[in-house]
């Protein structure tokens, strides 16, 4: 069994915040604010995972990732599949998913030129607890006032196609190409299966589970890695302390201790549970 406490990267965003969330340090005050915070895997490699926050105070821009056959057809080693679990949002907050009605591509990227894409898509409120999983092809947007885990497919392509005036790069042909515009389906939520251990997602791409506090064993399968992000409290894993903020790789059987309160995610590739 290997245990690696991942090592954060904070990236500073003119969207991002100065007051973040209990587990990091506020940037300063006269300083950049932060938008996300990555845990970077040690070496070269590059998992099929990436796990971020986020802190926002702007929306972000409008869109849409490829899918892995997309993705592969550019060369790319895979496409962007993602899903959020809420942390903390302000009472206004919202995310965009999805188009309220279908939109065709012409109609897509027009809108994306003068603006009205913001008026075609579908601002879902959003709050603390919630959970949506976006499947590559949907044209998104993440509102302000939101604290987010984003865990994804390890793919940095990302089409933009709109960003409210701000002056950078547009990627319409591509990202219209890619787009599935229309109405949003959210994605099985396989839920509870045990007392302390719910399934938020099964697949396609990724399992997210969510775990209580306490102590389990489990197994991580020969050549998966699993990634362990404790969203509150903190424990030990095969002799590797943890605390919310954190995020550890976790790699063949082990043991893990975490004080009760605790929560807990844990993903890995695939399509169905371990």
């Amino acid at each position: 069994m290997t245990a690696t406490l991942l090592a954060t990267h904070r990236v500073e965003k003119p969207w991002g915040r100065h007051s973040l969330y209990p587990g990091f340090a506020d940037p300063a005050a006269d300083g950049e604010p932060v938008g996300e915070v990555w845990f970077q895997t040690p070496g070269d490699s590059t998992p099929d995972l990436l796990i971020k926050y986020l802190f926002t105070s702007e929306k972000l821009s409008v869109q849409v990732h490829p899918d892995d056959e997309q993705a592969h057809a550019r060369g790319l080693p895979r496409g962007k599949d993602e899903c959020w679990v809420i942390l903390a949002a302000e009472p206004d907050s919202t995310i965009a998913l999805g188009t309220k009605a279908p939109v065709d591509g012409e109609t897509l990227r027009a809108a994306a030129l003068d603006g009205s894409i913001e008026d075609l898509l579908d601002w879902k409120p959003v709050k603390a607890g919630d959970f949506f999983y976006a499947p590559s092809g949907t044209v998104h947007a993440i509102g302000a006032g939101i604290t987010l885990i984003e865990i994804q497919q390890n793919s940095d392509t990302t089409y933009r196609l709109y960003d409210y005036g701000r002056p950078r790069e547009l990627h319409l042909d591509e990202g219209v190409a890619v787009s599935d515009a229309r109405p949003f389906v959210p994605h099985p939520m396989p839920g509870k299966v045990a007392e302390d251990r719910t399934i938020l997602v099964e697949g396609p791409k990724f399992v997210l589970e969510r775990w209580a506090g306490g102590h389990r064993t489990l197994t991580v399968p020969e050549g998966t890695t699993g990634w362990l992000i404790p969203v509150a409290g903190e424990g030990v894993v095969d002799g590797v302390p943890f605390r919310a903020g954190e995020c550890v790789t976790l790699h063949g059987g082990c043991e893990l201790h975490a004080e009760m309160g605790s929560d807990l995610l844990f993903a890995y590739p695939g399509a169905t549970r371990i």
